[in-house]
């Protein structure tokens, strides 16, 4: 897996294994808090700190020290989610796991779909229990949510994209939260 070196404005930086390592470690855990499966979560972080956001399952397990199998698994339910694609290099018989260019907005996007159905869902539900009814209202008060939910997000990815568009963007090092910018009190 590529990753070893990276590019940078003061020329080749040497990447900290170790603390690569515990960075994968990391952000998966705090996807599987936030409901994703575990090997998922590792697989997905693995990819994301590849230089080339691509990696065979041979690479894979490599690197998390992880059974074929268990990558596998990870690489389908990635894939089920839209996270990721399987690719093969012309002439070659191993496929390569890619992180799609814009994993995060296309995993928000992915949400939209999700609420439309759930709104869909919970109004079918009013109508079953009967809109008066306290079930049938907790199940129209969700469907309300959902909605309301929906046209938050799509207004949200449709302000994303105009602000990528702009050009604005720039690569800066950025404070944890809570921490200070650099000269501010």
């Amino acid at each position: 897996m590529d990753g070893g070196t990276g590019g940078g404005a003061g020329g080749d930086v040497v990447r900290d294994d170790e603390a690569v390592t515990r960075f994968v470690e990391r952000f998966a855990m705090d996807m599987t808090e936030a409901g994703m499966q575990r090997m998922g979560a590792r697989v997905l972080a693995t990819l994301l700190v590849s230089d080339s956001g691509k990696a065979t399952a041979a690479e894979i397990a490599q690197q998390l020290r992880i059974s074929p199998a268990a990558v596998s698994g990870a690489v389908r339910y990635l894939s089920q989610l839209d996270l990721i694609t399987r690719e093969r290099e012309p002439g070659s018989r191993r496929d390569s796991y890619r992180l799609y260019n814009e994993v995060w907005y296309e995993a928000v996007a992915h949400r939209d779909s999700l609420l439309a159905r759930w709104t869909n869902t919970m109004r079918d539900g009013a109508r079953a229990l009967g809109p008066h009814t306290p079930a049938g209202a907790r199940a129209n008060k969700s469907a309300d949510f959902y909605e309301f939910m929906q046209k938050e997000l799509v207004d949200m990815l449709a302000r994303w994209r105009a602000h990528e568009e702009s050009g604005q963007r720039e690569t800066r090092e950025i404070p944890r939260v809570g921490e200070q910018k650099n000269g501010e009190t």
